[in-house]
């Protein structure tokens, strides 16, 4: 669906405690960024319901798998490997099915951090729980900029060229890439920091754009609009393929 011709994009969110009075029951939200780069970009951002997944998958013609807590080991096979892992069963309810309703229907979805490492786990792939106690690497402080190195040929490479600066806040990341999935970026390490899907409208990053854009940008890194105006583009051209073919 299109608002005023701009496509509304389901907007993954969290669900937590907030203690204001008495018991407080889980509340949905999400960080102001993210909605923020949609709208930037043209997008309508939406946020959703674990009870809707098919309609909202019907209703929009985008996804936006976002950030957030730890994937669920069990969901590749493994158990939790230590304290610093902490998964949330009720986002995993919520958001397995919200992303298998948009990949049935071949809709474009775009994943960041958790949500890059989600998609991942759903189509096959498997995690590095801990960064730091599987390999020594420390990923998870949001003051560094790291050096990005982007394939040619891939979305992030045409926008900001080979090599650019990116934030670091995650202690997860890709072991085994999904079937499907190409690896489109890497840090100096080689952790996987992008993909996009070979033959699905699907591509995503491990770091977070949404705070390299708009007011938390700063001069460090390139300003990440375009990126989320790249997602809306492809949003464009998928709706006008899909009504070409009704």
């Amino acid at each position: 669906m299109y608002i005023q011709d701009k496509p509304l994009i389901c907007l993954s969110n969290d669900s937590n405690f907030f203690q204001t009075h008495g018991d407080a029951p889980r509340q949905i939200h999400s960080p102001k960024a993210y909605g923020a780069a949609l709208a930037a970009a043209g997008g309508v951002p939406l946020l959703t319901c674990e009870q809707c997944a098919g309609e909202m998958a019907e209703l929009c013609e985008g996804l936006l798998l976002s950030g957030g807590d730890d994937v669920d080991p069990d969901l590749y096979g493994e158990t939790i490997l230590n304290d610093s892992v902490g998964p949330d069963p009720e986002r995993t309810r919520f958001e397995v099915p919200l992303a298998r309703a948009f990949l049935e229907r071949g809709k474009p979805i775009l994943t960041i951090c958790r949500g890059f490492q989600l998609l991942n786990v759903l189509l096959g792939g498997t995690l590095y729980q801990d960064l730091l106690e599987q390999k020594g690497w420390i990923h998870s402080n949001g003051k560094i900029r790291h050096d990005l190195y982007a394939e040619e040929g891939s979305i992030l490479h045409a926008l900001f060229g080979p090599v650019f600066k990116v934030n670091s806040t995650h202690h997860q990341a890709i072991k085994a890439l999904a079937p499907g999935l190409r690896a489109t970026a890497h840090s100096v390490e080689g952790i996987i920091e992008g993909y996009e899907h070979e033959s699905l409208p699907i591509f995503g990053v491990q770091f977070h754009p949404e705070r390299l854009t708009g007011v938390q940008w700063d001069s460090r890194t390139p300003d990440f609009k375009p990126f989320f105006e790249r997602f809306i583009a492809l949003v464009r051209a998928e709706s006008a393929r899909r009504e070409g073919k009704a």
